[in-house]
């Protein structure tokens, strides 16, 4: 967006992003310019229109605050909304799910689709990812496989969140291992950790962090926690490496003994393979404990359809 000139872009956002400036003749009036031309010009500009980019914005900003804590009737009215039923509308059309589960998923980060990578990134920052035009397309297969992974484990880390302790550690398939150094995968509690825990090693050595601890936590209330800090950022690495097409990049992974050389897609297919094999098999396993899991639906077909409101 270099093209257009900083400071009159930053402006015409500014008008559209103003608290006390909600109508398209106020937004205008803000920015001096007539509405007609005020228009006019932050459409060629972005792509998106005053009313839809505004929008969209305050939707990601709700999400970003009931993530946080926020009430859905106090956001709400922070975001626009003449009332909750009708902000509970917009935001469930948009998100795919109500405001009041969106606290529980804030893994899925709070971006929605946009044709300009303008995103609202916190309460005194706007992101402008310029990278992109959207968030991933129909036809990103891979960055559709990673968003699909990562709600998938969030759905089921949540259907698992009120199980009782003797059943999250029963022991249903004794001796079942997928990889010899990567400790079991005999309970409900070894495969959702797993699911949950199994990329921060490997953030880890991609960022140069210290070897993170290898303990796991008690409940699975504690991996939703760790997970909505892990999602995210493993979603933003994937973003920049397929930005700077670095996949082909190789790191040197210290915290193997001895040290080994991995290329970063080789990281992304294992990680991705194995998670899949672990999500069918906690599927079976919430199954055999005597939860219902026949509405977690894992086709990416059908989650991808539900994402993008049908139209897919």
């Amino acid at each position: 967006m270099t093209d257009i000139g900083r400071d009159r872009i930053r402006e015409l956002l500014d008008a559209v992003l103003a608290d006390d400036q909600r109508s398209l003749d106020e937004m205008a009036a803000g920015a001096h310019a007539s509405p007609f031309h005020f228009s006019r010009q932050l459409t060629r500009h972005t792509g998106e229109s005053p009313v839809a980019l505004r929008r969209r914005v305050l939707l990601e900003r709700a999400a970003w605050q009931l993530q946080r804590g926020a009430s859905v009737t106090d956001t709400a009215f922070a975001a626009g909304y003449d009332s909750v039923d009708g902000f509970a509308r917009a935001f469930a059309r948009a998100f795919g799910h109500p405001p009041s589960r969106s606290g529980a998923r804030a893994d899925r980060g709070h971006w929605l689709p946009s044709p300009n990578g303008i995103h609202f990134h916190s309460p005194t920052v706007l992101y402008v990812d310029s990278g992109t035009t959207s968030e991933e397309s129909a036809g990103d297969v891979l960055a559709l496989m990673v968003r699909h992974d990562l709600d998938d484990i969030d759905t089921l880390l949540e259907a698992a969140k009120d199980i009782d302790d003797g059943a999250y550690r029963a022991v249903r398939l004794s001796g079942h291992r997928l990889m010899e150094w990567n400790g079991p995968d005999e309970s409900l509690r070894d495969v959702l950790a797993h699911l949950a825990l199994d990329k921060v090693p490997w953030l880890a050595s991609i960022s140069g962090e210290d070897e993170p601890s290898s303990a796991r936590p008690a409940h699975v209330r504690e991996l939703i926690e760790i997970h909505a800090g892990i999602a995210p950022r493993w979603l933003a690495l994937t973003r920049d490496i397929e930005r700077r097409s670095g996949w082909s990049d190789r790191i040197v992974d210290a915290i193997c003994e001895p040290p080994e050389s991995f290329l970063l897609s080789q990281i992304w297919a294992h990680v991705l393979t194995f998670s899949a094999h672990r999500r069918q098999l906690a599927r079976w396993m919430l199954t055999d404990a005597g939860i219902d899991v026949s509405e977690l639906d894992p086709d990416p077909i059908i989650w991808h359809r539900r994402q993008s409101g049908g139209f897919a």
